[in-house]
């Protein structure tokens, strides 16, 4: 008699270290996510974290030649040689070369500020904050989801872009905690700019609604890419409210 064939089971790789401790949080997060009553119940995971990659805003802002894509390219394959059937990527900078990235490899990239801005307009959000590094504010990856998405956004002025960007490189990145008062002003002038919810579009931005427990306010594209990751392994999330957690 043949041996019995083993079931086929999705495996997850996370294209990681962009920065380390938000593929940490995003792989915690995935496990307390996820129905489970034994270890054989999570997730398969892969995870590359190859802290290394050049620094994605700095090559955006033309601060640098080094291409973060090449190594990104090649730890994706890598991911899916040891048997990745679909890939998350937990840095929403690095998505700058989405388009570049999912063309190049066999299995599918969830897009996580796509992801993330549906599910704001899902919500009802009319105007959204973009909370997030420089990089992606100038590679327009938000703006561009929620002009498709057909919702207003808007961007902290200047003088507060940069209070996010030291709550990012400063205080979560040198494992810090994140100075508050920066960051409330920024938030304080994306309310008067109109907005009726922020993304946290940077994936260190995630640790700060962990450690200091933010409102509903904030919509946060880590949960969005976990429960859209579960979803896409087969798995129904739980833990998450209906409309996402840390929804008003």
């Amino acid at each position: 008699m043949p041996p019995k064939e083993t079931p086929h089971k999705p495996v997850l790789g996370i294209l990681g270290g962009l920065g380390p401790a938000a593929s940490c949080y995003l792989y915690q997060m995935l496990t307390d996510h996820t129905p489970a009553a034994r270890d054989q119940d999570h997730l398969d995971i892969v995870i590359s974290s190859r802290a290394s990659t050049p620094d994605r805003t700095a090559f955006i802002l033309g601060q640098s030649d080094e291409d973060p894509f090449a190594v990104m390219e090649q730890d994706g394959r890598s991911l899916v040689a040891y048997g990745a059937t679909v890939l998350a990527i937990p840095c929403n900078t690095a998505h700058y070369f989405y388009d570049r990235l999912a063309a190049a490899l066999p299995v599918p990239v969830l897009n996580m500020p796509q992801l993330t801005v549906q599910e704001a307009k899902a919500a009802g959000c009319t105007r959204l904050g973009i909370l997030a590094t420089d990089g992606t504010l100038a590679a327009e990856t938000y703006q561009i989801a929620c002009q498709k998405a057909g919702i207003g956004w808007a961007a902290p002025a200047p003088a507060h872009q940069a209070g996010v960007m030291s709550v990012i490189y400063d205080d979560i990145k040198q494992g810090r905690r994140a100075n508050m008062q920066a960051f409330a002003a920024a938030v304080a002038d994306l309310k008067a700019q109109g907005c009726d919810r922020a993304v946290l579009g940077c994936t260190e931005l995630s640790l700060v609604k962990r450690d200091e427990h933010l409102d509903g306010f904030f919509l946060d594209s880590t949960e969005v890419l976990c429960r859209h990751a579960l979803l896409a392994c087969g798995v129904t999330p739980i833990g998450f409210d209906a409309e996402g957690e840390g929804q008003p």
